[in-house]
């Protein structure tokens, strides 16, 4: 479980980049670093050295120099060389391709002469100059043979030597430094990576508990935002997220509340007209008025149950539409005379202004219908008797639209507002307050929308639909 936590996954992942990093140093670059200085330091001896030949060649035909002044001479090419400068004589024997080296001069007073034999022979050989290492007296020496002809033939070769104990003391010196650097990086990684995953951890760890807490039930107070990194952000969604369900389960709640209180009411209801029914001793016109008010009831529970039943059903995203072409006019007519009996009992004028070449619309049309039948109960339910009601459509920009004005006393900013939230009336007036919620539902599965303007008395609903061709018609 150690392994597995995302504060230990991180500080390793640091820990092993720095160690990554620092090895590609150790065991790359500062190898590169090490060739690079040599390559440095011979290609410098190899330019002293050709600077230096034509002052040997001169002493080669001397045959009165002697061996003093020979190594005087030899000792001063070495200091101007800033190199070991020894001469070797070329000797050959009949038959053997090989040369024999024998030591002329060096430019230190020492017995042991660092000769590289098969470096003066690969010069001798090749009549060029050629470069090479070797290990003398504890020491690395880079060397370049250079062939002296005379006469047409080799008879010396002058070997440069340099030490490079100054290159392996500077790399030796930069690996210490990486080494001690490495090892500083690697624990200030591992304490910076440990600490950094700490604070990212104890971050996801109150947003885990969060959502726990979320999950059961129990919301609490929006988290605090403390960055605009990813886990920041991944926090301000949650705390959207958590206003939402809490906005949802409010909305459950008194959902559930307000659909029993509208059940409650008209079943008490019914049980007490029950129950004075069964006395005997009514008269009938008592009892025929009990009986109406029983009937308005039971109504009242049908349209509850049929308003509640579609809006499951649209929450639960089981609604069908059938999309055809839709007539608005004729489908708008039906449906008008359907409320005949109901506007003359509500002393209602209705106006209809419809066009004469039709409007259609793409549109489902018994979800159209109960859109319609919705938005007419509500005009007739909210507003005072005689009340004139007018029922209009046309086109515009490129949509059908269907309005149910009335010129009743229309509605105040806060009633409007909540016009189409659920078991919202905005006054006495019975019902449950679905209506409008449900008709705005459906709209927007149709494609369509619900406007409502309420202005000087007016109220106006306008549904919105995706039109079937022709232009704007006269009504």
């Amino acid at each position: 479980m150690r392994f597995r936590s995302l504060r230990n996954k991180l500080a390793l992942l640091f820990f092993a980049i720095t160690a990554t990093a620092f090895g590609v140093i150790y065991f790359l670059v500062v190898p590169q670093l090490e060739q690079n200085l040599e390559r440095e330091k011979m290609t410098e001896l190899r330019r002293v050295a050709n600077g230096s030949g034509p002052s040997l060649d001169l002493l080669i035909g001397r045959g009165d120099i002697r061996a003093p002044d020979l190594d005087r001479r030899v000792r001063a090419i070495a200091d101007a060389a800033g190199a070991r400068v020894t001469l070797l004589s070329v000797q050959r024997s009949s038959g053997e391709r090989r040369p024999v080296f024998f030591p002329l001069s060096d430019s230190r007073e020492e017995r042991a002469v660092p000769q590289n034999q098969a470096l003066a022979t690969r010069a001798v050989l090749t009549h060029r100059t050629q470069t090479g290492f070797m290990n003398f007296a504890s020491d690395r020496l880079g060397q370049i043979a250079q062939p002296l002809r005379f006469g047409g033939s080799t008879v010396w070769v002058a070997l440069y030597s340099r030490s490079f104990d100054d290159v392996s003391e500077t790399v030796a010196f930069v690996r210490n430094r990486v080494l001690a650097a490495t090892a500083a990086a690697l624990l200030i990684a591992l304490m910076g990576g440990w600490i950094v995953a700490q604070a990212l951890a104890r971050r996801v760890r109150r947003l885990e508990q969060a959502a726990k807490d979320v999950a059961e039930g129990r919301f609490i107070e929006p988290l605090p935002v403390t960055s605009e990194d990813e886990l920041g952000q991944l926090t301000r969604t949650f705390n959207e997220m958590q206003a939402q369900l809490r906005q949802v389960d409010v909305a459950r709640k008194e959902f559930v509340a307000t659909a029993s209180h509208e059940l409650r009411t008209p079943i008490f209801s019914l049980a007490g007209f029950v129950e004075l029914l069964q006395d005997e001793e009514l008269d009938d016109e008592t009892r025929r008025e009990f009986l109406d008010t029983m009937a308005e009831q039971v109504a009242r529970l049908q349209k509850l149950t049929v308003d509640l039943l579609d809006l499951s059903r649209l929450d639960a995203g089981s609604v069908e539409m059938h999309r055809e072409q839709v007539e608005l006019t004729d489908l708008a007519r039906s449906i008008v005379r359907e409320f005949g009996p109901a506007l003359a009992d509500h002393g209602t004028e209705l106006e209809i202004q419809l066009p004469k070449a039709g409007l259609q619309a793409r549109c489902d049309r018994e979800r159209v219908a109960q859109i319609i039948r919705i938005l007419l109960d509500n005009a007739l339910r909210h507003t005072p008797e005689g009340t004139n009601v007018t029922v209009s459509a046309n086109r515009d920009n490129g949509a059908a639209e269907l309005t149910v004005a009335d010129m009743g006393p229309g509605m105040s900013d806060g009633v409007r507002s909540k016009a189409f939230d659920r078991f919202y009336t905005g006054d006495a007036a019975r019902g449950a307050g679905l209506g409008l919620a449900i008709a705005r539902e459906l709209a927007e599965r149709m494609d369509g929308r619900i406007e409502l303007r309420s202005v000087n008395g007016s109220t106006t609903f306008t549904l919105a639909l995706p039109a079937e061709g022709g232009d704007r018609s006269p009504a």
